[in-house]
Order: C-alpha cells, then sequence, then structure tokens
C-alpha cells in the first residue's frame, strides 16, 4: 500500500499513518477538507507531527478511523 497515493485525490481514499499503522480517516469529519486543521495533509506519516498537537493516540480510536495496514519501509 502507498501512503502517499491515499491522498483523498482521483478518487483515493484519505489515510494517514502513526506509529507504523496505516488508518483510513476519509469519512472523519475534521478531514473532509483537503486540508485538517490548516497544517496536515491526507497521505503522510504524521508520527512526528503528533508530539506537538493538541491530539493524543487515542484519536486513532474514533469510529470513523479505520486501520487499514502497516507501513512497511522502501527498498
Amino acid at each position: 500500500m502507498e501512503l502517499r497515493r491515499n491522498n483523498g485525490e482521483r478518487g483515493y481514499p484519505k489515510y494517514i499513518a502513526y506509529d507504523g499503522i496505516v488508518y483510513d480517516v476519509t469519512n472523519c469529519p475534521h478531514w473532509l477538507k483537503e486540508l485538517h486543521e490548516r497544517m496536515h495533509f491526507p497521505g503522510q506519516d504524521l508520527s512526528g507531527e503528533m508530539e506537538d498537537g493538541p491530539h493524543k493516540a487515542d484519536v486513532f480510536n474514533r469510529p470513523c478511523v479505520k486501520i487499514v495496514g502497516r507501513l512497511k519501509p522502501l527498498d
């Protein structure tokens, strides 16, 4: 699965990653626009940004967030 491609464009879902896990946030109200909170684009690993944000990891337990896979290192 390619994280970057899943950015909500051209019919693709909106995926983000955190701590090695890939999540589908396509149907989450705060991700309906192109940019989440004017800071985060879908299709990215947000692991390094969560520390500075208002959210904690429990945000991934919301009903609209679905686990879809794991990040794999590029060969």
